[in-house]
């Protein structure tokens, strides 16, 4: 016999960021009610913009990668879709670090080390960004998170590199299917009640650079942060082609 369905009732806002509204659940310390908005934002939130059903769209995108994450074991903090833009999650002890995955060489890393833009990487990088919107988020080193504090020791950075990685794997493995490069993705984790990692945040246009395998075009936030035009559409045909990946 199947479990009845869990209702959920939003409470008092926690918390607005750039892309998100948090809320408490309703007699259920160990949720959070997150919202999905249909902001956009780049350069640490100095250009803004928005667009009809971003919000709904992100949060669509990033059900059916947490999907097909789940389904390779890797923990996820979702627990029940809401309305189109919402859903209720758990509440994590978050980790300080903004993990970053590259696969190419794209954005600020290509202009800082003044390597043309697309070029494949031999194995993915993986770095560290100290979550801090005062300061910009700044890259930290392993020595550096150690001495701030946003890790506990070397061992904890590898076991986050590891996780990284493997968030890597699968996404790579998704978006092929999807006929799409993924070139680089931001990720953020926290520990649950068992301290283990749990993907937490979102995996959407928004946080990954994704451009079509034959054409090499833009269908991520670059297209905002850039003024390339046709966020919408390209935010869409991403959807739609995960939606495809589903199909069977």
């Amino acid at each position: 016999m199947s479990q009845p369905q869990v209702i959920y009732e939003k409470g008092e806002l926690l918390y607005e960021g750039k892309a998100k509204r948090l809320y408490k659940v309703v007699g259920h310390d160990d949720l959070i009610w997150q919202e999905f908005k249909d902001s956009l934002t780049a350069f640490n939130a100095q250009k803004k913009g928005s667009f009809e059903d971003k919000g709904a769209i992100n949060r669509e995108i990033c059900g059916i990668l947490y999907t097909s994450l789940e389904k390779a074991g890797v923990p996820t903090h979702r627990v029940a879709l809401q309305s189109v833009n919402a859903e209720v999650t758990r509440r994590l002890s978050m980790v300080k670090l903004e993990l970053v995955v590259r696969n190419v060489l794209a954005g600020s890393t290509a202009k800082k080390f003044a390597i043309e833009e697309g070029r494949a990487l031999s194995r993915p990088l993986v770095e560290f960004y100290y979550k801090d919107d005062a300061l910009a988020d700044p890259f930290v080193s392993d020595d550096q998170a150690i001495m701030i504090g946003a890790a506990q020791s070397q061992v904890e950075l590898n076991e986050l590199k590891q996780f990284a990685l493997r968030v890597n794997e699968v996404l790579c493995a998704v978006m092929v299917r999807a006929g799409l490069r993924l070139i680089d993705f931001k990720i953020e984790v926290g520990r649950d009640s068992q301290g283990r990692l749990v993907l937490g945040d979102e995996i959407s246009p928004d946080t990954c650079r994704l451009w079509d395998e034959k054409s090499g075009e833009k269908l991520d936030k670059d297209r905002f942060r850039r003024d390339l035009g046709g966020v919408r559409e390209a935010y869409m045909d991403v959807l739609q082609r995960l939606k495809q990946t589903q199909v069977g």
